[in-house]
């Protein structure tokens, strides 16, 4: 056997509707969102899972939460998985930052990888982080499928810094909608990306639900 890791993004929240920035902040699941965590768990639930790790926000504990309940395994919480920190661009949308702060979106647009939002965290301090929580997955399961359940901007950086992909290119080169899950396995050779960002296991009124 290989180590498989699934990473699951939260489910739809008010915020992955509307495009506004959410990271720090702390909302709940709308129904629709609950709706989407539900169907991942009984699409998912016959897989023999390994162990479950979840960012500790409302969102993703959510989402993780019905497949724990349907298998009976408890979540792992790490700090480490949380969402990008965006500062004082918190609870806002885009034509807000542009007003405000114009200078740093237009550098953090450029080259997140070093540029942050305005207080918030880099794509490099966020790729910091998460590797820990990876490196200590692959540390205790050598086999097996684990599933972690984050955040958009944290799992395309973790997808990046594991594939080789330019950490500052993270916003341009990999989408991630709500409760889509990707799987990379770890082999001979290193992380192979199986799967990018699938929806195909919810059902259609769901999987086509504008968002971000």
């Amino acid at each position: 056997m290989v180590l498989k890791l699934y990473l699951l993004r939260h489910g739809e929240t008010i915020y992955s509707q509307t495009g506004g920035y959410c990271g720090e902040l702390d909302p709940e699941l709308t129904p629709e969102g609950t709706l989407m965590a539900k169907a991942f768990a009984e699409a998912h639930s016959s897989i023999p899972w390994t162990a479950i790790y979840a960012s500790p926000k409302k969102r993703t504990v959510a989402t993780a939460k019905p497949l724990c309940d349907a298998i009976g395994m408890k979540m792992e919480l790490r700090d480490g998985l949380k969402e990008i920190n965006y500062g004082k661009w918190e609870g806002q949308d885009v034509d807000f930052v542009k007003q405000y702060y114009l200078d740093d979106y237009l550098r953090w647009l450029a080259e997140p990888a070093w540029n942050p939002p305005t207080g918030g965290e880099t794509a490099v301090q966020i790729a910091s982080r998460a590797s820990l929580v990876i490196a200590e997955i692959r540390e205790k399961y050598s086999d097996g499928n684990v599933l972690v359940v984050s955040h958009k901007a944290t799992i395309r950086i973790v997808l990046c810094n594991l594939l080789g992909i330019d950490l500052g290119r993270y916003r341009d080169r990999i989408d991630m909608p709500a409760t889509s899950v990707s799987i990379v396995k770890f082999d001979t050779h290193g992380p192979m990306l199986q799967v990018l960002g699938d929806r195909n296991y919810m059902p259609e009124e769901l999987r086509l639900r504008p968002g971000t």
